[in-house]
């Protein structure tokens, strides 16, 4: 079975999150699995604590040589073990990585305004297939190694959207789903009414009519990188009990949220 790549924050999302449990359950069933976490929150914390003011431009943070050790440190080192070391508590297995590791991800600046983000150039997946294989869920922190002969971090690394690089490591490992747990109940329009479906065509109109906005820009462009490649996506509520576990292992679970699929839309 190809895997699923499941996108998850660097922090519960409430009192009946099950995220965690839901991993472990999966891998019980032998379901493989690849965790992308995200941490924005943390690091504006970290941040805010040595006075360095957080700015985002179209839902991505502008990233200085200051905050990128910041944001290394929280994401490779702090939420990942604490992702690990929570799998753990409950019996699961997993290893915690980074894009650096293996050279899993690469990447180059592409936008002055952003700073030291990166855009994912390319995707080596065997560092997440030989831990697949040896019956671990690998957890990613959304960080890249430079492309050979760049220099313009001088750590040699660049920050990630986590959503973005959820998306092109699900297209190289062609999972058979790429799933968002988030906060809300998924996609909006203009009434505030939840799309429960999304093709192409309405995902551009969404995100040129102004309706996406902020955090969920990325989201909807991932899903939408991930469809042109083959892949349904899903942005689900993770706020709801098995909403993980259901949506990969039950065929007949509709979870609380919004699908991208190649369907006309609805």
């Amino acid at each position: 079975m190809n895997p699923v790549v499941v996108k998850i924050g660097g922090s519960t999302l409430g009192e009946h999150d099950t995220t965690i449990r839901d991993l472990v359950r999966l891998q019980g069933l032998r379901l493989p699995v690849v965790v992308v976490h995200g941490g924005g929150s943390t690091i504006s914390d970290w941040l805010e604590k040595q006075g360095v003011e957080t700015e985002f431009v179209e839902g991505l943070r502008v990233t200085t040589s200051q905050s990128l050790d910041v944001a290394v440190a929280v994401l490779a080192g702090l939420i990942n073990k604490q992702i690990v070391a929570e799998l753990a508590h409950q019996e699961g297995k997993a290893i915690g990585l980074s894009g650096a590791d293996g050279g899993l991800l690469r990447g180059q600046t592409f936008d002055a305004r952003l700073g030291l983000v990166g855009n994912v150039t390319s995707v080596d997946s065997s560092i997440l297939k030989l831990v697949l294989n040896h019956g671990f869920i690998p957890v990613v922190a959304p960080l890249a190694v430079e492309n050979a002969g760049q220099h313009v971090s001088d750590s040699g690394l660049l920050n990630l959207n986590a959503d973005t690089a959820a998306a092109h490591i699900a297209i190289e490992l062609n999972a058979s789903m790429l799933v968002f747990l988030t906060d809300v109940r998924g996609i909006l329009d203009a009434e505030g009414k939840l799309l429960e479906a999304v093709d192409m065509q309405r995902g551009e109109e969404l995100l040129s009519s102004g309706v996406v906005t902020r955090g969920m820009i990325p989201k909807v462009e991932a899903c939408m990188n991930a469809l042109r490649n083959g892949i349904q996506s899903y942005i689900v509520d993770g706020r709801t009990q098995g909403a993980l576990f259901g949506l990969v292992s039950e065929d007949d679970y509709k979870p609380e949220g919004t699908v991208f699929c190649s369907q006309p839309r609805l």
